[in-house]
């Protein structure tokens, strides 16, 4: 499993945990990624992906709900939101091409939720990846 998955994994089950719990279970999801078997380097990487997207989440979800037309955001499957948030978050941040966010967030989407997020996931991603590149394209022009 690439290094990358790995940390995006983990941060995947800390956001689930957060958004079930609040923020007031922080300490206990940064245990838990640290008690993976992986390595320090990853370990480290999940625990700056959960705060950076944790701390985004309204930001994120703002841009979600512009693209989720007919769902509410709050109202998505645990899982399916925050996929969706770790993919705006990566997204937005421009840390990794847009095609790569969008297959890492399939492949949670797979390892982790329902038959149908796949498709629901790429169709929001693509409309988020393609209203970042306009609005880049913009402040270019």
């Amino acid at each position: 499993m690439r290094l990358h998955h790995k940390a995006r994994r983990l941060a995947l089950q800390g956001l689930c945990c957060l958004d079930v719990q609040g923020p007031r279970s922080t300490d206990l999801v940064e245990r838990f990624i640290d008690d993976s078997d992986d390595p320090l380097h990853i370990t480290h990487s999940a625990k700056q992906l959960l705060r950076a997207v944790f701390a985004g989440r309204d930001t994120c979800d703002a841009i979600l709900g512009r693209h989720a037309h007919n769902w509410d955001i709050r109202r998505l499957a645990v899982v399916d939101r925050n996929i969706l948030r770790l993919a705006a978050h990566e997204l937005q941040s421009g840390d990794a091409p847009p095609a790569v966010v969008i297959t890492e967030a399939l492949r949670l989407a797979k390892e982790f939720s329902t038959a149908e997020s796949p498709r629901f996931i790429n169709g929001i991603l693509d409309a988020v990846a393609r209203e970042l590149r306009d609005d880049d394209a913009g402040k270019k022009s």
